[in-house]
């Protein structure tokens, strides 16, 4: 009880899953007490996470981004669903991303840390450095599933957004799944975790 106790409120206050696993082995003093392992951790944490969208939601969602390129030709968008057609994942980027980052995106800091809307679905920003120091933003998503597969989804998303340039370099937390990703996704990218 005091397992489920603690994931479910990790997640509500968007604690990595990765970070909540160490929390669960700190507290039974080793991976050798626990019962379970990373998976199963991240496995209940995603069915929790689930996206619970109102009738309506994925279509209004479509909508937005249809006129936002009718407005904008240069937006760039991909959304993935489930095998039910309800939205897992999102990723855009408008023309001002998409031009900073042909300027801008030797180094990319990629990060999932924020939880930022009504279905638990964690924000991820690509984002670069310029010429004056300031952060820009290079590309914008939101996720169902922290896993490696969602972010080879992401990652190839990103990839076609940018006409197939890679970064030189990306930066992003200790996230295995992130590593993962990277190396399937961006073979020729330096990887680099922050601190």
């Amino acid at each position: 009880m005091h397992v489920r106790r603690t994931l479910d409120l990790h997640n509500e206050v968007g604690v990595r899953i990765n970070k909540t696993f160490q929390t669960l082995v700190h507290d039974v003093v080793g991976h050798d007490n626990l019962k379970f392992v990373e998976e199963n951790v991240r496995n209940y944490i995603n069915k929790e996470r689930r996206l619970i969208a109102k009738e309506g939601d994925s279509k209004a969602l479509v909508d937005y981004f249809c006129r936002m390129k009718e407005e904008n030709s240069q937006l760039w968008y991909d959304i993935n669903v489930d095998e039910d057609f309800r939205i897992k994942n999102i990723f855009w980027a408008d023309a001002r991303s998409r031009a900073a980052y042909e300027s801008f995106g030797d180094i990319v800091s990629f990060d999932t840390t924020y939880l930022t809307n009504k279905y638990d679905m964690p924000f991820a920003a690509f984002v670069g450095v310029n010429h004056h120091g300031q952060l820009v933003l290079l590309g914008c998503s939101l996720i169902s599933t922290e896993d490696t597969k969602t972010f080879v989804w992401l990652f190839n998303c990103w990839l076609r957004c940018m006409c197939g340039k890679a970064p030189n370099g990306i930066v992003t937390d200790q996230c295995k799944a992130m590593q993962n990703a990277i190396t399937i996704a961006l073979p020729n990218t330096q990887h680099r975790w922050c601190l």
